[in-house]
């Protein structure tokens, strides 16, 4: 297999370290080249020649138009592109003919980041039915493949052919760019269930090797087998793929599919419905939709391991899907934002479809779970240096059927180095503490969003100065709660909280 490998350093990296760097990294006997930026190329040529490696270099620009998995807004600042070792060894590893993988995560010291990539084949993803139905383009290609990748129980439902079949290995996606490296130069089929590009393998190839290279040839999805055996309009149900993720779409009247994972998850999802005050609701369990042994019943006991849970809701109106839920439905040792002031944090933050969220200090976490609320795509990462605190965070998400909140064990602003690159942060706690204002700032996405919740005397007055410096809007929100004294009602006040906005 052909590697390249990408380098990233600072200006006074020592060609010594990077050359240690590589050995830990990679296999250097496989490397065929070093790849970096034009500004990088003296160091590059410098540690290339340990080795007997080419260079090749590439102007900011050039880098800068490579899709990479972990942009840096503070290699962005420094260099002119999000990425150069990433970048830059998937630039020097394509081919005209294909695309190229990262085949490892990328290695850092402190001054220097090494990335390696190999060419990989373009790809046919072909969808095949529970019976192993397969459309006539996806026949042809099948025909036509050298190599044919998918699970087991897929490659079994194939005709014979000369073609090579390998199974999957487990787990999947860190196996699989190098599995696709290795196919590289010959025709390669993938076998997906259904329909690619819905929940599927599709989606995750498109994600490495770019929508040039994989061609998706559908054949129909679960999801719609369901409906159509059910009645149900596609457009109006809901489809989740973690019966976690059930919760967050109990509403009266809904129509939720949940794409299983195995015999318990019809289980998982009634016990779900139970918790969540939705006994009453009609579940449908559909297994082998498509094959000749298609079976639907209601017992969750008796699912097999190829199903499909359907439910229609009946029970309670559900969590209400705009910010500010009510705090009694958090578990919380006291550090929450409190409903009020987390509806208008939430609007200061203004979520968009796909954006990511650091919730900076995230307490019982309820800025990250209603951030994800406000749409499906919306992903947030939460920091919080206490254990038994993080530990909160991850049940409040999974109540809130938001499992996919990622969680970040660490104070601040250790914890928030090499982590994606945010479109907008929260700071909840630990303003204060030295250099967390400044990880943040630098790692925000040009034309992101900072807010920050000052409640304490010296929270204020640094927000008050980092206001001075870098603009932004400042509010003082003030609530008061009516609450008992005596026999009467008075208003008691909360604690007032200094807003600060800011752009970059």
């Amino acid at each position: 297999m052909r590697l390249v490998a990408g380098l990233g350093a600072r200006p006074s990296a020592d060609p010594a370290a990077v050359v240690a760097l590589l050995r830990e990294s990679v296999s250097t006997v496989d490397v065929v080249s070093l790849s970096t930026v034009d500004s990088r190329r003296d160091l590059a040529e410098a540690v290339a020649a340990e080795f007997g490696w080419a260079v090749v270099s590439y102007p900011p620009e050039a880098l800068r138009a490579v899709d990479v998995p972990s942009p840096s807004a503070r290699v962005a600042a420094a260099i002119g592109s999000p990425s150069v070792a990433e970048a830059a060894a998937l630039l020097a590893a394509a081919t005209p003919d294909g695309a190229a993988v990262l085949v490892s995560a990328k290695r850092s010291s402190p001054d220097a980041t090494v990335a390696v990539a190999a060419p990989a084949p373009d790809v046919v993803v072909v969808g095949i039915g529970a019976g192993g139905e397969v459309s006539a383009k996806g026949l042809a290609a099948l025909a036509e493949a050298e190599v044919v990748l998918g699970g087991p129980r897929q490659l079994e439902l194939l005709p014979s052919s000369a073609a090579e079949r390998i199974a999957w290995p487990s787990p999947l996606v860190p196996a699989l760019p190098r599995l696709l490296a290795e196919q590289h130069g010959r025709r390669v089929c993938v076998l997906a269930s259904g329909d690619p590009m819905y929940h599927g393998i599709g989606t995750t190839l498109v994600r490495l090797l770019g929508a040039a290279h994989v061609t998706a040839l559908p054949h129909p999805s679960s999801a719609s087998l369901a409906c159509a055996r059910l009645g149900w309009a596609v457009e109006d149900t809901e489809v989740v793929r973690d019966v976690a993720a059930l919760r967050r779409h109990l509403h009266d009247g809904r129509r939720v599919l949940v794409l299983s994972a195995g015999r318990q998850t019809p289980a998982d999802a009634w016990q779900i419905l139970e918790e969540s005050g939705f006994a009453e609701s009609a579940v449908t369990i559909l297994e082998d939709l498509g094959a000749p042994g298609e079976r639907v019943h209601h017992d969750p006991a008796a699912a097999g391991p190829l199903n499909i849970v359907a439910v229609e809701c009946r029970g309670p109106a559900g969590i209400a899907v705009v910010p500010g839920i009510e705090d009694s439905r958090y578990d919380s040792d006291g550090q929450l934002t409190k409903r009020e002031i987390r509806a208008v944090t939430l609007a200061a933050l203004g979520p968009r479809p796909g954006e990511l969220l650091w919730d900076v200090g995230a307490g019982s976490g309820s800025i990250g779970i209603e951030w994800m609320r406000a749409h499906r795509a919306c992903r947030a990462i939460a920091f919080e240096r206490d254990p038994a605190r993080a530990e909160r965070v991850r049940r409040n998400a999974t109540a809130f059927g938001v499992p996919g909140l990622h969680l970040v064990v660490g104070a601040a602003p250790e914890a928030l180095e090499r982590q994606p690159a945010p479109d907008a942060i929260f700071i909840g706690g630990g303003f204060t503490a030295p250099g967390v204002f400044d990880a943040c700032w630098n790692a925000l996405k040009p034309g992101g969003r900072l807010v920050v919740n000052a409640v304490t005397v010296e929270s204020e007055r640094l927000v008050a100065e980092l206001q001075q410096r870098y603009g932004g809007e400042l509010t003082r929100i003030a609530v008061n709660r009516a609450a008992p004294v005596g026999g009467f009602l008075a208003w008691r006040p909360m604690l007032p909280v200094t807003q600060w906005v800011v752009h970059t």
